[in-house]
């Protein structure tokens, strides 16, 4: 599936050696000299006196090295079918170097990417820093386990996108991500301080990788040999709500609203001539003072904080993990005066945030959490007026319809009455019997005055007797005017 060799990428002449998928489109996947570039054809791939992975230019000067330290007389370069290309003591079978602890822009199959708490070492993605360009780019991909994993996307130190807490099955910061089974994610804590992400399909003999391309962008890709071309399967950021603290701290980004920031309830603009420009960065203030920043101990009229619950929700960054129950996690985040909102997440338990609330984005599906925040008394005054508001507008409104369904239903009743009659009517119209003037003359005996009844105000009144064409038996008695 893969193969190791030379390569020039897009709009450049340099040389790189590399791994790339055995596909008919170039795809890099890993670079070796990525700083150091052969400048033209001549180059070599070899290993030392003292083992090591080396790669020589024209001049037989050493470009890049795997840089074992321990000297190795016996050793052999491999690449595995994974694309990892490893280094290994030939005496013992020990791998030496790999290039999996060292990866580029490119996440494959059973690759980790890891995070020791104890050393601080990290397996990131790096990016290029242009499509031309493999040297190192101002974008890094890993995983941060503080208080609960997440993975994040780093524009140099500075947070540029976020997964979210894992939960056990996703991250659930990411909109429409389903479980591990699905889409190749796992999660494991080795319990000794390191935790590693990794990406494995049940299928592994179709191409798919992950890439961190220069502009910061992550995409899942899966190979189409129909089309002799990839398929992107997920992209991140999908909107500009993915951005890390779009709308700034106690702000809310929902990418179906225009503008997408809106303040949290119970906070308004930091500074509103900005927040008007479009300049959400500032975030937003509170609005009432906190009857726990007021006075710890003393509540105004039992009028103590309360919580608003915000449903499918991107929790914010700085999350806080607490062993409490489900049924504990409100009351305690309460008692604590430090403590500003709090989320229960089956697979994940109580999380609570004791500094600023950032990186919050609603979600349009079940993506999300329910996030409780926590605001002044008058601030849930205000909820439940509005809430008074709504179920007294929503009584309303029902009255009203019913109203209007029941005399529509009265003038389409009638309507349909009166139109029943008229045809009624016209049926029995067209169900008497008409006779032309030559039969009425015939059974007449052309109106002979011994058939004559009588004399009205409208001529006289003849006997008539008509014999029915389909029953010549029967003789109807009919009075002509």
């Amino acid at each position: 599936m893969f193969k190791l060799g030379f390569f020039s990428p897009v709009n450049s002449t340099n040389r790189y050696v590399g791994i790339l998928y055995n596909i008919p489109m170039m795809t890099v996947v890993w670079v070796a000299n990525r700083e150091k570039p052969l400048n033209d054809s001549s180059g070599i791939v070899m290993i030392s006196e003292d083992g090591n992975l080396l790669i020589l230019n024209g001049q037989k000067e050493i470009i890049w090295s795997s840089n074992v330290s321990t000297p190795l007389a016996n050793s052999s370069a491999q690449l595995l079918d994974t694309g990892n290309l490893v280094l290994r003591d030939n005496s013992s079978g020990r791998i030496l170097w790999e290039s999996f602890q060292l990866p580029s822009d490119s996440f494959l199959q059973k690759m980790r990417l890891s995070t020791d708490v104890n050393t601080d070492e990290r397996i990131l993605l790096t990016s290029w820093k242009s499509p031309s360009n493999p040297s190192i780019g101002h974008f890094s991909l890993g995983l941060d386990p503080l208080n609960i994993p997440q993975i994040y996307v780093w524009n140099g130190s500075h947070p540029y996108m976020r997964s979210g807490p894992w939960d056990g099955q996703v991250f659930i910061g990411m909109q429409k991500m389903p479980s591990e089974y699905l889409n190749g994610f796992n999660l494991v804590d080795n319990k000794e301080g390191t935790f590693y992400v990794t990406f494995t399909y049940a299928n592994e003999s179709i191409p798919k990788y992950i890439s961190l391309n220069s502009d910061g962008s992550v995409l899942q890709k899966t190979w189409s040999d129909g089309k002799e071309d990839w398929e992107v399967m997920f992209v991140a950021p999908g909107n500009e709500c993915s951005i890390y603290g779009k709308c700034g701290p106690f702000g809310s980004c929902y990418s179906q609203d225009s503008p997408f920031c809106t303040c949290l309830r119970g906070f308004e603009p930091k500074y509103k001539e900005e927040w008007s420009r479009g300049n959400w960065t500032s975030g937003c203030k509170r609005k009432t003072p906190l009857q726990c920043a007021r006075n710890d101990t003393v509540k105004e009229g039992g009028k103590e904080d309360g919580f608003l619950k915000l449903e499918k929700i991107k929790v914010p960054d700085f999350v806080e993990w607490s062993p409490a129950p489900e049924d504990n996690c409100g009351s305690l985040c309460l008692n604590n005066c430090s403590c500003l909102a709090y989320s229960y997440h089956t697979g994940i338990g109580c999380m609570q945030w004791s500094g600023i609330l950032i990186d919050i984005e609603k979600f349009p599906n079940g993506s999300g959490a329910d996030l409780y925040i926590r605001v002044a008394y008058s601030e849930l005054d205000e909820e439940k007026n509005m809430n008074v508001v709504i179920a007294i507008t929503t009584i309303i409104g029902s009255v009203t319809l019913a109203i209007c369904t029941y005399f529509s239903w009265r003038w389409i009743a009638k309507r349909r009455g009166r139109k029943q009659k008229r045809e009624q009517d016209q049926i029995k119209v067209e169900e008497l019997p008409l006779y032309s003037f030559q039969s009425m003359a015939h059974a007449t005996n052309n109106f002979h005055s011994a058939n004559k009844l009588g004399q009205g105000g409208f001529g006289p009144v003849h006997k008539v007797m008509i014999v029915h064409p389909e029953h010549y038996a029967i003789v109807k008695h009919m009075k002509l005017i």
